[in-house]
């Protein structure tokens, strides 16, 4: 019965996911991933290999265990409420994300100075599946798939301010290591898959107490098992006597 409720590849997919970003990790702490080679570096060319090997790097070990834990529970998600779209969401959205984030010119926002940047992580691909999440449900106006939603909301709903730079926050004495443009890049990226993807798979089901105007005696279960189960209840049923045009004769002369 645990086998039909939980998909396999909810399971799976989300464990090859935290494989890979480890086995990543283990090869920048043996030094194969040296200064920034891998990472995205916005409108250079040698960056564009960020685009897909970014997602795969962390900067330390609480950098990959921060990005670990909500990217389990998302894809677990994704792969559990949207089998038919989530190789499509996952794979789009890392791909779209990394190259958002390469034309994005890495400008420091108060003080207009151009900055060489080597963006690295994971966390442009939880916000793809955070906002994705969240604003498929709501798209498709499904009870269970609005329930995903509110999750997501209960326990990501701060990643709305990973959006914006820190520095609007903070007065801080150099700038930020945290990417708000992958973020921002994510968000967007998410946001705009749910809405493509609004009309695939599960929608919102309607019942039949939603149709106030519509009654069949044959769908009505209960009345049906109630016929067969009592036949003498319906053996002499009252009729309404069938009016005689002839006995209105009087009240049509009058009109």
């Amino acid at each position: 019965m645990f086998k039909n409720v939980i998909s396999k590849r909810a399971i799976i997919y989300p464990l090859l996911m935290l494989s890979a970003m480890w086995f990543g990790y283990f090869l920048q702490t043996q030094g194969f991933f040296g200064s920034c080679f891998g990472a995205i570096i916005p409108l250079l060319p040698e960056g564009l290999l960020g685009v897909v090997t970014s997602p795969l790097l962390h900067g330390n070990i609480d950098h990959i265990i921060g990005n670990s834990i909500p990217i389990a529970a998302l894809m677990f998600l994704l792969y559990q409420f949207y089998p038919l779209v989530a190789n499509k969401v996952f794979i789009i959205g890392w791909l779209a994300t990394g190259l958002l984030v390469w034309l994005l010119p890495p400008i420091d926002i108060l003080t207009g100075e151009y900055m060489y940047t080597c963006t690295i992580g994971a966390s442009g691909v939880v916000y793809v599946l955070a906002f994705f999440l969240f604003f498929s449900g709501v798209f498709k106006w499904n009870t269970k798939l609005l329930t995903i939603s509110m999750l997501v909301v209960l326990y990501y709903g701060s990643l709305v301010w990973g959006m914006l730079p820190e520095e609007l926050f903070y007065n801080m004495q150099e700038p930020s290591k945290i990417s708000w443009q992958a973020h921002l890049s994510g968000a967007v990226v998410g946001s705009i898959i749910a809405f493509a993807f609004k009309n695939v798979g599960e929608k919102k089901k309607k019942f039949i107490w939603e149709f106030p105007n519509y009654y069949s005696e044959k769908d009505d279960k209960l009345w049906q098992e109630y016929k067969e189960n009592h036949p003498e209840d319906f053996l002499e049923l009252p009729y309404k006597k069938r009016d005689d045009i002839w006995d209105h004769l009087d009240e049509l002369r009058k009109r």
